[in-house]
């Protein structure tokens, strides 16, 4: 029986995080209109759900580091009632954040869930130089490097912006002119045409056609980088789950019947569910209430948060995909200008609360849990 409710309680916690985490990768999309909500949503619960799966294989070091092992005692990491309390803390704090349109840490909520579950057992003690250098450095110092990150990347792309030209239409075409070669003796010159020489040329569209050449391809620079941002709105949505999806099926190390491939499929099913079912609030606050952006704003967010979870999901930092998106589109809203400060001290408010507020939901669950 307790085993069931283990499971319940991390289907649960998955379909939270899925919730409150699915659509932020594609804020960018929906906040600058290059999709409308279902679209941005498909495409969400897709790379997403590519992420998850991949993570067996690219992110083991995560699903090891939150079986909790090193953070509490071993006793606590193979207790079953302890492991349901955390899953069952974490997925409440998630699952109130998300219906108050608050994007909140997954990450962080298992970390306050840990604590307060740890501190409520009777040998329960909580390793803190474990806590601060491999658990709440990275969550602290990863929304102030997206911040830095997207400033630099959303400057350094304006710059590129203005040397281009400013036709957004160009084309490679091809070109034909005749070869003239001369011939003699000395005292007498011949002169006859070789035959054709093609060329290739990039340039504009309406050159070409004033040249009569024969266009190969045309290329128009607007859909171009609209394409470039829907890679990078799904880079980001994959590293999401590539980052997030063993964290919560670690919590199932303890059914070893299940089996690491199983858990992790179940946990990513259950995050596409709730991506589907219960993302709205939380992706009109990504997408509109923070900053109003651009694309090509929008590209710059996602490229920074995508480089920066991956890097740390490579590197087995469980760092919070909320706060580093969060922090890009932060750090391009001051660089505008436009930032909607009261609603982001409200969204930095949520974050100081998670942990806490986890901490005390799991507490509870623990206390009235049998054995």
């Amino acid at each position: 029986m307790s085993t069931t409710f283990l499971l319940i309680a991390v289907c649960f916690l998955a379909y939270a995080n899925g919730a409150n985490d699915n659509f932020k990768g594609v804020a960018s999309l929906f906040g600058s209109g290059a999709a409308n909500y279902r679209r941005a949503l498909l495409w969400a619960n897709l790379t997403t759900l590519a992420g998850s799966l991949c993570s067996f294989y690219l992110a083991q070091g995560l699903l090891l580091k939150f079986s909790g092992k090193g953070l509490v005692q071993d006793v606590l990491v193979h207790s079953i009632p302890f492991m349901t309390a955390v899953a069952s803390g974490a997925g409440a704090t998630v699952i109130l954040a998300t219906r108050l349109g608050f994007p909140v840490s997954t990450t962080h909520a298992l970390l306050g869930a840990m604590i307060g579950s740890a501190l409520v057992a009777a040998f329960g003690e909580v390793n803190l130089a474990a806590l601060g250098s491999h658990f709440m450095l990275p969550l602290l110092l990863s929304p102030i490097a997206a911040m830095l990150t997207s400033m630099i990347m959303t400057w350094v792309a304006a710059g590129l912006r203005r040397r281009m030209p400013s036709d957004t239409n160009a084309c490679l075409c091809e070109e034909e002119s005749e070869t003239l070669l001369l011939a003699g003796n000395g005292a007498t010159n011949v002169a006859w045409f070789d035959g054709p020489i093609r060329r290739f040329r990039v340039g504009k569209q309406a050159d070409c056609v004033n040249r009569e050449a024969r266009v190969l391809l045309g290329l128009n620079r607007r859909k171009m980088a609209d394409g470039v941002h829907f890679l990078s709105a799904g880079a980001v949505c994959f590293a999401r789950g590539l980052n997030d999806t063993p964290k919560i099926a670690a919590l199932l190390l303890l059914v070893p019947a299940l089996g690491a491939p199983f858990s992790i499929g179940l946990v990513a099913a259950m995050m596409i569910l709730g991506g589907l079912f219960s993302a709205k609030r939380v992706a009109e606050t990504m997408s509109h209430k923070i900053t109003p952006i651009d694309p090509n704003q929008g590209l710059s967010a996602n490229l920074t948060t995508a480089l920066l979870v991956v890097f740390a999901s490579r590197l087995g930092m469980p760092v919070s995909t909320t706060h580093v998106s969060v922090g890009a589109l932060f750090g391009i809203g001051l660089l505008s200008g436009k930032a909607h400060l009261s609603v982001i001290k409200s969204i930095v408010l949520s974050w100081l609360l998670t942990l806490p507020c986890a901490a005390l939901m799991a507490g509870a669950v623990y206390s009235i849990s049998p054995g």
